[in-house]
C-alpha cells in the first residue's frame, strides 16, 4: 500500500476535479498501480499523466528498496556500536573465574608435592614428575581442545574443559596410591589445556578500545586465584591435609559450572558457521543487558566450513606470524617457570656465589622430607605478588606503544634483570632483581594472549591460541632441565640461557609482521588470503 500511498500524494494535486480509484494487486513482490477513471472533468488526466505519475512512484519505491538492501552490517561493527558494558563485566568475571580455577590448580602443584613426598617417601624424580605429568597433559590437548573450540564453539569447548578439570580434580583427592595421583593429575592437566579458550570467547565480545586493557585485566583473576589458593593452603594443610585441599581448589570450576548456563556462543562463531539468526539473537541480548541497540539493517555473514586446521596456520599471509608466536609462547613459559625455580634453588643457598658450593644444594638423603611451614607460605604470597606489578606496567604499555614492542620491552628487561646475578649479589638485591623479573615476564605473558586471539581470524583463533599454548607447556617441560640440573653444574651457564632466551624472545616480538593494536578482528582465512591478493604488487 505504500505504492498506493505516494500514488495518491503526487496525482490527486493534479486532479482535484476528477474522481479516480486506485486499485493495486502484488505479484513477484511488486507493487503494480492501475489507475480507473470513474468521472470526466475538465481536469481529465492524459495517458502521458499517468504515465509520468507511475515512472515516480516506481522510481521512489526502487530507491527505498535499495537504501533497505543497502543497510547492513558485520558483527564487528555491532560490537562497536553496542559497546563495552553490563554483559561484558559479566562475561569478564565468569571467563575470569575460568581462571582463577587454572591459577589454583597449577599453584597446587608446588604446595602439595612436599607433603605427598613424606606422606609416600618419594623420591626427587618421583615429586618432579607429578609436576611433569600435569605439563605433558596441558601439551598434548591444548591443540585439541582450539579444534573443538573452531569447530564447534567457544562455548562448547569451554564447558567441557572445566567440567572435565572439575571432575577429575575431584577424583585425584581420593588417590589411595602414586600411580593414581599421576594418572588422575594428567587427566587434570588434560583438562587445563582447554583453558586458555576462555581468552578466544571472551576477546570476540570486546570492542577494539577496550579489549587489550580487558584481558589484561584478566591476569586479575590469575593472580587472585594463586593467592587464594596459598591463603587456602595456610588453613587446610597443617590440619586437614593435601586431599582436602585437592578437594577445595576446585571450587572457582564449581562455581564455573553454576553459572555456565548464561554463558553465550560467540556471534563471530555463529556467523562463520552459518547461523546468522542465531548471532543476531546474541547481539539483541547484548544491547539490551548494556542499553543499547544492534545497527539498523542485515546482519552480513561470512560462512566459513573448513574451520580449525592447523595447516591454515601455514597460508603464506599467516606462516612467520604463527612461527614467531610459538617461539614467543615458549620463551614465556620457559622463562616465567624457569625463575619460579631458580628463586627457590637461589634462595635456598642464600646467593648466587653459594650455589657453586654442591653441599648447599644436594640434599642430604634422597628421602628426606620437609614439610611447609608458615615462612614458607608467606614467601610463596610474596613472591605470587609479583603478578600484580607486572600486570600494572602492562596496562600502561600495550595501548601506547603497542602489543609487539610490549612485550619486546618485557623480554629485554627481563634479560637486564638476569646480568646482575651474575655477580655475588646479596639477598636484598638478589630479591629485588627477581621480583622486576617476574613481573616483567609475567606482564609480557599477558601481552602475548592479548595479541594473539587479535592476529588470528575467527577461523583459527582457538587453533592457534590452543597451539600456542602447546609450544608454552613444551618450554615449561624442558625449564627444569636447565633451573635445577644444568645449575648444579654451572650458575653462570644457566644464567645465560635464560639471558640468551629473552633477548631471541624480544627479537621475535620486534620483527612479528602485524601489529594489532586498535585494529579490527579478521573474521575467516578466505577473507585474509582475497585481501591479501588484492594488495597492489
Amino acid at each position: 500500500m505504500n505504492v498506493l500511498k505516494r500514488a495518491t500524494q503526487l496525482g490527486y494535486k493534479q486532479w482535484k476535479d476528477t474522481d479516480i480509484s486506485f486499485v493495486t494487486f502484488q505479484t513477484d513482490d511488486q507493487s503494480i498501480l492501475t489507475v480507473k477513471e470513474e468521472q470526466s472533468g475538465e481536469n481529465e488526466p492524459n495517458d502521458q499523466g499517468v504515465r509520468n505519475i507511475l515512472e515516480q512512484v516506481d522510481l521512489g519505491d526502487r530507491k527505498t528498496r535499495s537504501s533497505d538492501i543497502s543497510e547492513t552490517f558485520t558483527v564487528e561493527e555491532a560490537v562497536e556500536v553496542i559497546g563495552f558494558g553490563k554483559f561484558q563485566w559479566k562475561l569478564s568475571v565468569l571467563t575470569g573465574v575460568a581462571w582463577m580455577a587454572d591459577a589454583m590448580e597449577m599453584m597446587l602443584l608446588s604446595i602439595a608435592a612436599p607433603q605427598l613426598r613424606c606422606e609416600w617417601r618419594l623420591p626427587s624424580w618421583k615429586v618432579a614428575f607429578i609436576t611433569a605429568v600435569v605439563f605433558i597433559g596441558m601439551m598434548l590437548s591444548s591443540s585439541l581442545w582450539g579444534n573443538i573450540s573452531d569447530k564447534y564453539g567457544r562455548k562448547v569447548c569451554l564447558i567441557l574443559c572445566m567440567v572435565w578439570t572439575l571432575y577429575y580434580g575431584l577424583l585425584s583427592a581420593f588417590a589411595p596410591v602414586y600411580g593414581w595421583i599421576l594418572v588422575l593429575r594428567g587427566l587434570v592437566g588434560f583438562g587445563l589445556g582447554g583453558a586458555p579458550q576462555s581468552v578466544t570467547l571472551y576477546t570476540e565480545f570486546l570492542p577494539v578500545k577496550s579489549r587489550g586493557t580487558s584481558v589484561i585485566l584478566l591476569g586479575v583473576f590469575w593472580a587472585l586465584g594463586a593467592v587464594f589458593e596459598v591463603l587456602l593452603a595456610m588453613l587446610i594443610m597443617p590440619t586437614l591435609g593435601w586431599k582436602w585441599l585437592l578437594a577445595l581448589s576446585t571450587i572457582p570450576l564449581v562455581v564455573f559450572a553454576a553459572s555456565c548456563c548464561w554463558l553465550p556462543e560467540s556471534p563471530r562463531f555463529d556467523v562463520l558457521r552459518g547461523r546468522e539468526d542465531k548471532a543476531l539473537k546474541t547481539l539483541k541480548n547484548i544491547a539490551a543487558a548494556n542499553g543499547n541497540c544492534v545497527p539498523k539493517g542485515r546482519l552480513v555473514t561470512i560462512r566459513q566450513d573448513d574451520r580449525g586446521r592447523i595447516k591454515d596456520l601455514f597460508i603464506p599471509e599467516y606462516c612467520k606470524t604463527t612461527l614467531l608466536i610459538w617461539f614467543i609462547w615458549f620463551c614465556n613459559a620457559f622463562s616465567y617457570y624457569g625463575l619460579v625455580l631458580l628463586t627457590t634453588e637461589l634462595f635456598q643457598a642464600g646467593s648466587v656465589c653459594s650455589v657453586t658450593d654442591n653441599s648447599n644444594m644436594e640434599p642430604r638423603c634422597s628421602l628426606a622430607c620437609k614439610y611447609l611451614t608458615i615462612h614458607d607460605y608467606k614467601d610463596l604470597l610474596w613472591t605470587t605478588l609479583a603478578e600484580f606489578p607486572g600486570l600494572l606496567v602492562s596496562l600502561w604499555m600495550i595501548d601506547r606503544i603497542g602489543r609487539r614492542k610490549s612485550m619486546a620491552l618485557c623480554f629485554l628487561v627481563f634479560s637486564l634483570c638476569i646480568l646482575p646475578l651474575y655477580a655475588c649479589t646479596q639477598r636484598t638485591v638478589l630479591t629485588v632483581f627477581i621480583f622486576i623479573a617476574r613481573a616483567c615476564i609475567s606482564g609480557g605473558w599477558q601481552v602475548a594472549y592479548v595479541y594473539t586471539p587479535e592476529v588470528f581470524p575467527t577461523a583459527t583463533r582457538a587453533i592457534g591460541i590452543g597451539t600456542s599454548s602447546g609450544m608454552a607447556r613444551v618450554g615449561a617441560l624442558l625449564t627444569p632441565f636447565v633451573a635445577q640440573v644444568l645449575l648444579k653444574s654451572s650458575v653462570y651457564l644457566t644464567l645465560s640461557v635464560y639471558f640468551l632466551c629473552c633477548l631471541l624472545g624480544a627479537a621475535a616480538s620486534w620483527v612479528l609482521p602485524m601489529e594489532t593494536m586498535g585494529q579490527s578482528l579478521h573474521e575467516s582465512t578466505h577473507t585474509t588470503m582475497e585481501q591479501e591478493n588484492r594488495k597492489p604488487q
